[in-house]
């Protein structure tokens, strides 16, 4: 018969052996869903202003990650092995689908349930609208037109003109336009038929936050209420932000704006025109015919500023202003924080932006 000593040790053992395998039973309940285990939900957003509206809802309980960080530029991103991971793992995943290549495959493997995609709880504009080139099309049809005298006499010119071109020339002439379409189709094609800036519009970002804390809510439901508030926190402070935009920008001298490249059609519904330099891609080229239009209109509209942008090179803007002797400011198109702004805010920076927008345009 054992002794009492060896029956304590027996029951003493079962007991460990018993506690063990419950642990590991409760462990492997728990690690489905960070959400499931009573956890907050694991975030993840592709780029900064999709993060900051993220990490605004969400609070100080819920850890966000940005994949693009600061000094990235977002639409050049490549996914490393961490990368990849969290957003294997996250329970929700905030993108703009068509912005950043990478992600947008990354993301196709990924539950349905797990991704909020901007296209689908914000208003995007099109792309096409662009509201600085059908201004700079009015000045030069009614430039023409004063020029020419009645509009018969000046389809009469023009014919006479296409007349005497030489065939060289018009092939010319043609192949160029040719190349210009060929840019713009491929750079709608990269973004598909939306602007996908829409960051520029804080009453679009208020939007997306409603849709973020909806979404969380559905994560978390115990702190449902405390996304839903800190949302409707963060809408107040972007309707002051729109107002300030609106109310800054009512009595400019100017309102045209030469610009970098095409991520500023947002700020048109504060009355301005935009000029881009570039397309919706910071790497696009402008065509010569394109450099020798925004150099008239400088000229013609009395233009102090040319702006370039902090993550893609001032080369272009900088040369542009240097040929017509007018100065270039920045304006941050917030895709990414860079290294000067790491330390910066999404409003901080729109503030930057429209403080720098008065200063061009006599306000």
């Amino acid at each position: 018969m054992p002794s009492p000593v060896t029956r304590a040790r027996a029951l003493s053992s079962a007991v460990l052996a018993s506690t063990a395998a419950a642990a590991l039973i409760l462990a492997g309940c728990g690690s489905t869903s960070n959400a499931d285990a009573g956890s907050s939900p694991q975030v993840v957003a592709s780029f900064y202003p999709l993060a900051w509206v993220t990490e605004r809802v969400a609070g100080d309980g819920t850890e966000v990650t940005n994949l693009t960080q600061p000094g990235g530029e977002p639409h050049d991103l490549e996914l490393g092995i961490a990368q990849t991971a969290a957003l294997e793992d996250a329970d929700l995943v905030v993108v703009e689908h068509g912005f950043q290549p990478a992600v947008d495959d990354a993301v196709e493997g990924l539950d349905d349930s797990a991704v909020l995609d901007v296209e689908d709880v914000v208003e995007l504009r099109p792309a096409t609208e662009h509201e600085g080139e059908d201004h700079h099309e009015e000045d030069a049809h009614a430039d023409e037109e004063a020029h020419a005298g009645e509009e018969d006499t000046h389809a009469d010119a023009h014919a006479d003109e296409e007349a005497h071109a030489g065939e060289e020339d018009t092939h010319a002439d043609e192949h160029a336009d040719e190349e210009a379409h060929a840019d713009e189709e491929e750079d709608a094609h990269d973004h598909g038929d939306l602007d996908p800036h829409f960051w520029h519009d804080p009453l679009l970002m208020a939007d997306l936050a409603d849709a973020v804390a909806a979404k969380l809510g559905e994560l978390d439901p115990e702190r449902a209420a405390d996304f839903e508030a800190n949302a409707a926190e963060l809408r107040t402070e972007l309707e002051q932000l729109d107002t300030s935009y609106a109310e800054g920008l009512a009595s400019c001298e100017r309102d045209l704006v030469v610009v970098s490249h095409d991520a500023f059609g947002y700020l048109a519904k504060y009355g301005l025109h935009l000029e881009p330099i570039a397309g919706l891609s910071p790497d696009a080229e402008p065509t010569p015919a394109v450099i020798a239009e925004l150099q008239d209109l400088i000229r013609e509209e009395g233009i102090t500023t040319v702006f370039s942008e902090r993550l893609a090179s001032p080369a272009m803007a900088e040369a542009l202003a240097a040929d017509t002797g007018v100065r270039t400011d920045v304006l941050d198109p917030i895709e990414g924080l860079s290294d000067e702004t790491a330390d910066q805010d999404y409003l901080g920076l729109m503030q930057a932006n429209l403080e720098a927008l008065r200063r061009a345009n006599g306000c």
